[in-house]
C-alpha cells in the first residue's frame, strides 16, 4: 500500500452546525486517530500503509539531537494568496465548540503527547488535509471567557465549518464541561511563547523513502521542501501531517519550510534518522 493510505476507522456521528440550541450529549464524536508508524520500506520507493491507533494509546516520541547542530536561512517566499488557505490571519470566524476525551492529546495531526492539553479538533473542512495542523487560534465564548489552543487533531464529518472540537481541559476555560456545547468565535494567532522548530523523520524513513514533518511552527506551515540536485522540490502532503518523498529524493537534505505568510526557512544538518525529534535553531517570525 501507498505511504499516505489511510485504513478504514469508525466514526460516530457529529454535533449539529454551528446555529443549533439543542440539547446535547457532553461529549462529542470521536476524532480522528494519529497515523501509526509504517513498515519499513524496501530498497525500492515503496512504503507501508499509515495505521490509525486510538486517541491516548499513543507513546511519547523518542527525542534525539543530530549529531551536529542543525543551521537555517531566512528568505521571503513570492506573495500568493494561497498559502493561508480556509484559516486567514486578520480573520474572525464563527461555529460552535464541542468537547472530547483528548487522552494524552495525541491526534491526526500525528505530534505526539501535549504537555499543556490546551488542544483542539479542527473540523473537516477547515483541517485542509492537515493544513490547519499546528496552528494556534484563539476562541471566544458569548460569556467573554477565552481560551487559547494549538489544532493537533482533525474531528471528521459531519463536523460542520468552523467548527472546533476542544480538549476537556480547554473547554473548561470557556464553560462548565457539561455544557457539551456553545457558540463561539475564533481566530488565528501568531504567539510570542514558541520556541525553536524541531523537524522529525517519520519511522520508516530511509534514504529510499520518507515522510518529513515539522513540530512547533509559530505560524502555520504552508509548504515543505527538499533539496534535489541543483533544486527543490516540494512535497505532497498528508492527512497525518507528514511530507512525503515516495523516491526518496531529497532524504536527509537540506529542507525548506514556508509558513503562511510567506517566510521561508532553510535548514541544513539535519540526520535522516526515524522519529527522533531533532531541534534547529529557528522559528518564523510572530506576527
Amino acid at each position: 500500500m501507498q505511504p499516505d493510505h489511510k485504513e478504514g476507522a469508525g466514526r460516530a456521528s457529529a454535533t449539529a452546525v454551528a446555529d443549533s440550541q439543542g440539547s446535547l450529549p457532553p461529549t462529542s464524536p470521536a476524532v480522528k486517530p494519529s497515523a501509526a508508524t509504517p513498515s519499513a520500506p524496501s530498497p525500492t520507493p515503496s512504503a507501508s500503509a499509515k495505521t490509525p491507533t486510538s486517541v491516548g494509546g499513543a507513546t511519547s516520541p523518542r527525542a534525539t539531537t543530530p549529531a551536529a547542530p542543525s543551521s537555517a536561512s531566512k528568505q521571503k517566499a513570492p506573495a500568493t494568496s494561497s498559502l493561508a488557505g480556509r484559516i486567514r490571519p486578520k480573520s474572525t470566524r464563527q461555529g460552535v465548540a464541542t468537547v472530547y476525551k483528548a487522552g494524552v492529546g495525541d491526534g491526526a495531526c500525528s505530534y505526539g503527547p501535549s504537555d499543556t492539553m490546551m488542544i483542539a479538533a479542527m473540523n473537516t473542512t477547515d483541517y485542509e488535509t492537515s493544513k490547519a495542523c499546528g496552528a494556534y487560534v484563539l476562541v471566544r465564548a458569548a460569556n467573554g471567557a477565552s481560551v487559547t489552543v494549538r489544532i493537533t487533531n482533525e474531528c471528521p464529518l459531519p463536523c460542520a465549518p468552523g467548527q472546533l472540537d476542544l480538549s476537556e481541559q480547554a473547554f473548561a476555560k470557556l464553560v462548565p464541561i457539561s455544557t457539551g456545547r456553545i457558540a463561539i468565535t475564533w481566530s488565528l494567532l501568531s504567539p510570542d511563547t514558541a520556541g525553536p522548530i524541531s523537524i522529525r523523520y517519520k519511522s520508516g524513513s530511509s534514504p529510499y523513502w520518507c515522510g518529513i514533518q515539522a513540530i512547533g511552527h509559530r505560524n502555520p506551515l504552508a509548504q515543505l521542501e527538499v533539496r534535489s540536485g541543483s533544486g527543490w522540490r516540494q512535497l505532497a502532503r498528508t492527512d497525518y501531517n507528514y511530507f512525503l518523498s515516495p523516491n526518496g529524493s531529497g532524504c536527509g537534505g537540506a529542507i525548506r519550510i514556508t509558513d503562511i505568510y510567506g517566510e521561508r526557512l532553510t535548514i541544513n544538518g539535519i540526520a535522516l534518522r526515524p522519529d527522533a525529534v531533532q531541534p534547529t535553531q529557528v522559528q518564523f517570525t510572530q506576527h
